[in-house]
C-alpha cells in the first residue's frame, strides 16, 4: 500500500480537556458568587444619588419619559346600513383597513339578517283586483366591532369619507 492510503490510526486516550473546561467554569462562578456576597450594601444615601438622573444624563428613562401612552377608548360598536351589497361592502372594507392601520383589533364585518320590506299595489285603480303588482325593499346590514381603540383610531374614522347611501350608527361603550 502506498502511504497515501493507509487507514487512520485509532487514539484510543480518551478526551478529558471538556470536562475540564466544564469544572474550571463552575470554579468561575462560585467565585464570582463568593466576591458579590462580601461587598456591603449601599447606604440609603448612596442608594438615592445612583437612581437619580443628572440632567445631562442620557439615560433611557429620561428619554422614554416624553413619550406618553395613548389613551384607549374600550370599544366601538359601528352598524352599517345601505339598499345595495356592494356599497356597503366597499364602506365596512375602508372603515376595517383604516381601524386596523391605527392599531384596534377588528372584528367583522359581521353580516346581519337583511331586512325586505313588500309592498303590494292594485294596478288599476278601480275593478280589477286580481292584477297587482309586488314591490320589495331590501335593507343590508352590516356590523364591525372595534376593540383596543385610541384616540388615533376615532380620529382617523371622522377623517374617512364613505360612499352616500350607506347610513352609519356609531355606539362606543
Amino acid at each position: 500500500m502506498s502511504p497515501a492510503k493507509k487507514p487512520a490510526a485509532k487514539s484510543s486516550a480518551p478526551k478529558k480537556a471538556k470536562p475540564a473546561v466544564k469544572k474550571a467554569d463552575k470554579g468561575a462562578k462560585k467565585a464570582v458568587k463568593k466576591e458579590a456576597a462580601k461587598k456591603p450594601e449601599p447606604t440609603k444615601k448612596e442608594a438615592v444619588t445612583k437612581e437619580q438622573p443628572t440632567l445631562f444624563d442620557p439615560s433611557p428613562k429620561r428619554a422614554g419619559a416624553a413619550k406618553k401612552p395613548e389613551a384607549k377608548v374600550s370599544s366601538i360598536r359601528i352598524r352599517l346600513s345601505a339598499f345595495d351589497h356592494v356599497v356597503l361592502d366597499e364602506a365596512a372594507a375602508k372603515i376595517v383597513d383604516t381601524a386596523e392601520r391605527s392599531g384596534a383589533v377588528v372584528h367583522g364585518p359581521i353580516p346581519l339578517p337583511t331586512k325586505i320590506r313588500k309592498f303590494t299595489v292594485n294596478r288599476s285603480t278601480f275593478v280589477h283586483k286580481d292584477a297587482r303588482d309586488q314591490f320589495e325593499m331590501r335593507t343590508h346590514r352590516r356590523l364591525i366591532d372595534l376593540t383596543e381603540t385610541t384616540f388615533k383610531t376615532i380620529e382617523s374614522l371622522q377623517n374617512l369619507s364613505l360612499p352616500s347611501g350607506v347610513d352609519i350608527e356609531i355606539k362606543m361603550g
